[in-house]
């Protein structure tokens, strides 16, 4: 009786491992590191983004500017110069919006607002003859939050354009 218990529990951690190990090898793997850098392609530049946006933020301009370089430099091989890269990046930021996202129940006040940042990429590979990866394209992304803007602008902006400038790098590198 103590050896069918004892087949039974082997017979039973074998399926378990056997099913575990083979679920393993089963799945997506992928990588956004680096993305689909062309052949051949070494540097990069990123002209500054000037806001011409209605309602413009003082330091957004350099922070958008700031967050894509970084965002290509750490997440691909390419080297960053001043102008005339391999692969070039310039564009406009075009609306910095602030609306209401929801109400405050028995009032008009808003109970949570919505920061939106819109900028106009321009992207240009300069190895490719064709021009069949280059694209001038809007994003847009935003970030809800509660109370005052003022107190928490910096952090926003930065959160949103951490989002955007993956947005950029993922259309221009990963076909997205």
């Amino acid at each position: 009786m103590v050896r069918k218990k004892v087949a039974v529990l082997v017979t039973y951690l074998l399926c378990t491992v056997g099913l575990l190990a083979g679920l393993q090898g089963c799945g997506v793997k992928y990588s956004l590191s680096g993305g689909s850098i062309p052949e051949g392609m070494e540097t990069y530049s990123v002209e500054i983004f000037e806001n011409i946006a209605p309602f413009v933020s003082p330091t957004l301009s350099q922070t958008f500017t700031e967050g894509l370089k970084e965002r290509v430099r750490t997440q691909s091989r390419l080297s960053q110069i001043n102008q005339d890269g391999d692969a070039m990046f310039s564009g406009v930021i075009t609306n910095y919006a602030i609306t209401p996202a929801a109400v405050e129940a028995g009032t008009d006040m808003a109970a949570l607002n919505r920061l939106s940042i819109t900028v106009k990429v321009k992207y240009v590979n300069r190895l490719d003859e064709t021009g069949n990866s280059d694209f001038e394209e809007s994003f847009t992304q935003f970030k809800e939050f509660r109370g005052e803007v003022s107190t928490q602008e910096m952090t926003l902006n930065q959160e949103i354009v951490k989002m955007l400038s993956e947005d950029v790098f993922n259309r221009a590198f990963n076909n997205w």
